[in-house]
């Protein structure tokens, strides 16, 4: 494949993280006003909106009922604890300390599927995936009293964001893409009211915090268009590792917004971990190349 769509998919992968870590930054700077059941009520009543009538232009449009199959609904469910995990997490942790954490999701994908799908996992990636264990360690950095209820909450994220990941994986490819999301928009933000009285109930909501949530919503169908568009581009093996962009732009993002400076063990913890789901993608790539190596070497004659 040309480098030059290697380099245009990487463009795609980095405006998707962008995209991704703004919409987070505008979900965090309305976390103080109202709960994290009323956020994924109204950003997902928006995104809900947009991604409808996406799919009903593209003729992507289903059955409603294909949300009763047990993989939707297992994914609904994981998609849903996720995002009220990661936006409480939010309102107690610098943004980048989250997505410093939050990077490990390569990692915790590997070891599920290895785990449910029984993928082949050498021994180099299972190494890398327990040090990247170790960096996410060193970034929550338990105290005496253990883990602190945001550190446990953006761990809870990232399993949860796997679960739903994994579960991807199991829905029948007959189904569109914009179908799923459909479905899943519209129960997070189904989910997201039945949360809110159980969470502080209904605050009132200003002019200016509805219009951050409108702008995540796009933002959020951005970032998914963009990730499509990312993985239909390039190689995944050059195009997925820039995912970790996610961190250079959330870091920004809290510098700017919330005075937020990621302090220096969160920093090496990160690295860890990014380093380490680099090697796993690079081992992914050497494991999908070789047998087709293998198969297309010259053969010596009998």
């Amino acid at each position: 494949m040309p480098r030059s769509r290697n380099t245009e998919g990487a463009i795609y992968m980095s405006m998707a993280m962008a995209g991704f870590s703004a919409s987070d930054a505008l979900s965090k700077s309305v976390i103080a006003y109202m709960n994290a059941g009323e956020i994924m009520f109204l950003r997902g009543l928006f995104t809900s909106l947009l991604v409808y009538l996406i799919a009903w232009k593209m003729g992507a449009l289903r059955s409603w009922r294909i949300m009763l199959q047990p993989m939707i609904i297992f994914r609904i469910f994981c998609e849903t604890l996720s995002a009220v995990t990661y936006i409480t997490a939010l309102g107690m942790m610098p943004i980048a300390n989250a997505s410093a954490i939050l990077q490990s999701l390569p990692l915790v994908v590997t070891f599920g599927a290895a785990l449910f799908f029984d993928e082949p996992v050498g021994w180099r990636r299972w190494s890398a995936i327990l040090v990247g264990l170790v960096g996410v360690m060193i970034i929550i950095r338990p105290g005496p009293d253990g883990f602190t209820p945001a550190a446990l909450l953006c761990v809870a994220a990232v399993l949860t964001t796997a679960g739903r990941d994994l579960a991807t994986r199991s829905i029948s490819p007959e189904i569109p893409s914009l179908m799923i999301t459909v479905i899943t928009a519209i129960s997070a933000s189904f989910f997201g009211a039945l949360l809110i009285p159980v969470l502080g109930g209904w605050q009132p909501v200003s002019a200016n915090a509805l219009g951050h949530l409108v702008l995540a919503s796009v933002l959020v169908l951005v970032g998914y268009q963009s990730v499509i568009l990312a993985m239909r581009t390039g190689e995944i093996s050059f195009v997925a590792p820039f995912r970790y962009t996610s961190l250079i732009f959330s870091s920004l993002l809290g510098f700017i917004f919330f005075a937020e400076v990621p302090d220096s063990w969160t920093l090496v913890g990160a690295a860890i971990v990014i380093a380490s789901g680099l090697y796993t993608f690079y081992r992914e790539a050497k494991r999908r190349v070789s047998p087709i190596a293998q198969e297309s070497a010259p053969r010596a004659p009998v």
